[in-house]
């Protein structure tokens, strides 16, 4: 039988490596069948001990479906400097006003985000694409086929997002994430009711080798 201890130093030292949100079962997985119990047990007091206190900097949340150590919100400020500093590049307006577009409308083909935006997106929804804020998610079954976009589990943890619900209304999007939405450290986002899906048409699946 593992130790108490030695489960919850696990348990955070798996969160500490984890290159994205960890779902509990997967934790949970990592031990013997026959201690689950303990470590669910074990997993609670981790998550207790990380609820961001006002002495400690780095706290436990919850999302796009899993578990992840982050900075404290209220030391964004810092962190920001830190990244300024460090020369760190920001996602520009033209990319903010993209991303929000296709947050919001998703599945969206380019052509409607040139209608919206007035300029041809394609050279932004590369960038988006490199950083895997958006992905294809197939194609739109008018003239031309054109491909569809919508964001990523990625674009949930890089605004600290559990899902798409979680999205501000879309006239403060460039607002809150203009200024500080390109920094890390899970800032977290007020919950507020959004619209997201809109029809956007029939989708065909990307064959294997597309792009």
């Amino acid at each position: 039988m593992t130790e108490r201890s030695e489960i919850e130093a696990a348990l955070e030292a798996v969160l500490f490596v984890a290159a994205e949100p960890v779902d509990r079962s997967k934790l949970l997985e990592i031990f013997g069948s026959q201690e689950q119990d303990e470590v669910a047990a074990a997993l609670d007091r981790v998550v207790d001990r990380y609820r961001g206190g006002p002495g400690a900097g780095i706290q436990i949340e919850e999302v796009a479906g899993g578990l992840r150590l982050v900075t404290r919100p209220d030391l964004h400020g810092y962190l920001r400097k830190f990244f300024e500093v460090s020369g760190r590049t920001r996602l520009s307006m033209a990319a903010l006003e993209t991303l929000a577009i296709v947050a919001y409308r998703q599945p969206i083909t380019g052509p409607e985000i040139q209608e919206s935006r007035g300029v041809s997106p394609a050279g932004v929804l590369k960038t988006l694409l490199e950083k895997r804020l958006v992905r294809i998610a197939g194609r739109k079954k008018v003239v031309g086929k054109p491909f569809l976009y919508r964001t990523t589990r990625e674009f949930l943890m890089h605004f600290g997002l559990e899902s798409l619900e979680d999205l501000p209304p879309l006239e403060e999007f460039e607002e809150i994430f203009g200024s500080d939405g390109a920094d890390p450290g899970g800032q977290p986002v007020e919950q507020r009711q959004a619209v997201v899906d809109e029809p956007g048409g029939e989708a065909e699946p990307i064959e294997p080798g597309e792009s």
